[in-house]
């Protein structure tokens, strides 16, 4: 159902507030750019610090904008199901195509909690992708569970940033047939793919959409010669952008292509001097700037 190169879509501000005009425009130019889909409200998209009702209104922005001309699989995780059930609902209402739905972060569930948490949420009737980051959340979902909650018809499939890529072939020998595998780390897209994945859901991808998207389906047309040149040329910075916060790196890297402002919100503050250096070094590099 899901493949390729989505962006994990930042949420621009202006002067304090969501920047809809901008946020239209990074939709369009993510369409023209070949990116394969959209992903907002994940923490690339700063739900932490978003209202409710911003968290909402960006969600049928990207919706509306979109149109129709590539899927959009909103941000829905909390670490409270009823909020997480309140917010697919949202996203169900608003159209899209499915909701992102992370492991409960900080009150750390069983395996049972979880698979709980996300039949609530799968219940509601909209396609769930599981966002397995035990980095962050400090809880892992193992590939039993996972494997479990794939039976159910609307957990069509997984974000996965445990970095471990030997999840990839335990997780597709195990889930149901058409689960559907995305890394959730730039860095090891290619090897996750050539373990049986078919997708990132991609910080890089906010810099530089077109050569995630083409690194994206050389691999999928098993073309890794052409994946790996475009891989090397997209790693210093995939390095650079996470050398303090992503998404940080990215609204930087956007801005010095007057893409949007670097503006995010406290408590994250821009990026160093030596950071900067460092992403710019990287997008000339790539081959985004000179």
């Amino acid at each position: 159902m899901f493949k390729g190169s989505y962006v994990a879509l930042v949420t621009p501000f202006r002067d304090g507030s969501v920047d809809l005009k901008t946020l239209k425009a990074l939709v369009d130019w993510h369409v023209e750019q070949g990116t394969h889909g959209l992903v907002p409200v994940g923490t690339t998209g700063e739900s932490p610090t978003l209202t409710h009702d911003e968290h909402d209104l960006v969600v049928r922005t990207v919706v509306e904008q979109a149109a129709g001309r590539i899927p959009v699989i909103a941000g829905a995780g909390s670490n409270n199901t009823a909020e997480t059930v309140r917010l697919v609902r949202a996203a169900k209402d608003a159209g899209a195509d499915a909701a992102l739905v992370v492991t409960p972060y900080y009150n750390k569930p069983t395996q049972a909690g979880l698979i709980a948490h996300f039949t609530a949420a799968a219940d509601c009737g909209l396609p769930i992708v599981i966002y397995n980051i035990p980095g962050r959340s400090v809880v892992d979902m193992s590939v039993a569970t996972m494997a479990e909650l794939s039976k159910h018809p609307q957990i069509v499939g997984v974000k996965d940033a445990t970095g471990d890529l030997s999840r990839v072939p335990k997780t597709r020998m195990t889930a149901e047939s058409g689960f559907v595998q995305l890394s959730g780390e730039d860095a090891t897209a290619l090897g996750f793919n050539a373990h049986g994945g078919v997708g990132c859901i991609s910080v890089t991808a906010n810099v530089a959409p077109k050569l995630c998207a083409q690194m994206q389906e050389a691999t999928l047309s098993g073309d890794f010669a052409t994946a790996l040149e475009i891989t090397d040329r997209l790693m210093p910075l995939h390095e650079a952008i996470f050398t303090e916060p992503g998404l940080v790196g990215a609204k930087f890297g956007m801005a010095e292509l007057g893409l949007c402002t670097a503006d995010v919100r406290s408590p994250l503050v821009e990026l160093t001097e030596a950071t900067r250096e460092k992403m710019r070094a990287a997008m000339r590099h790539a081959g985004l700037m000179n």
